[in-house]
């Protein structure tokens, strides 16, 4: 259940930047539903074996270079969902700085929700 509410959240975090971005298009709430399970799916599976390709790139920087693979997600993400689109690597990049960003604040406040002792 406790996934399913993530993907909803997700998927509404994708409609709005989508909406306040001009970069990055989704068609229908649909649509950044999908985009959300498949940026699950790619973060499980895709996104380990980058990192391990790219380790060397990613200590060099100091962990910087792991933006340029948030972005390379949303790049894949893009050219596997139709009605879901991105106009380049720049609106990739903040999309996906600010699709991390906000859900890290809402994982946050969720967890101080959950820490609170019972009245």
């Amino acid at each position: 259940m406790k996934v399913l509410i993530q993907l909803v959240v997700t998927a509404i975090f994708v409609v709005t930047l989508a909406t306040v971005l001009p970069g990055v298009s989704v068609d229908s709430f649909m649509t950044s539903l999908v985009v959300a399970a498949l940026l699950a799916l790619l973060n499980i599976f895709v996104k380990p074996i980058l990192v391990i390709f790219t380790l060397p790139v990613t200590v060099l920087t100091f962990g910087i270079f792991l933006l340029v693979i948030n972005a390379a997600i949303i790049l894949m993400c893009d050219a596997l969902v139709d009605g879901f689109r991105v106009n380049g690597f720049w609106w990739a990049l903040l999309f996906s700085v600010l699709l991390s960003l906000i859900q890290s604040l809402v994982r946050s406040g969720a967890d101080k929700v959950d820490r609170q002792p019972p009245r």
